[in-house]
């Protein structure tokens, strides 16, 4: 039950933040469910991956590689959702940027 509670917090996080940061739009909650789980599916799968190819960059920028990494996990989620928008890079940065601050906050609320 506390993961389905967690993931319903994360997609909350997805949907507000798509409200916070200009250049994101989502259409509906359901949307911003769908997204959640993508997102979340991508940063199991796909970020390790990416991480370790880009482990050198990583290295020299002291971790701050990975927000780069992150938006481009958003980007991708955007592209295989109709209903999700990422207009550029540098929305798709701090759009991953806020989402983990909002996503800590109502986790820290919620728990």
């Amino acid at each position: 039950m506390s993961a389905i509670i967690n993931f319903l917090v994360y997609a909350a996080a997805v949907y507000i933040t798509a409200f916070i940061v200009p250049g994101i739009k989502i259409k509906s909650f359901g949307t911003a469910v769908i997204a959640g789980l993508l997102l979340i599916l991508a940063r199991y799968t796909i970020e390790p991956i990416l991480v370790l190819l880009t482990l050198p960059v990583t290295i020299l920028t002291l971790g701050l590689f990975l927000i780069v990494i992150n938006a481009f996990i958003v980007q991708i989620v955007a592209a295989v959702l109709d209903d999700f928008k990422v207009e550029g890079f540098i929305p798709a940065i701090i759009y991953s940027i806020a989402l983990s601050v909002v996503g800590t906050v109502l986790q820290w609320i919620f728990q």
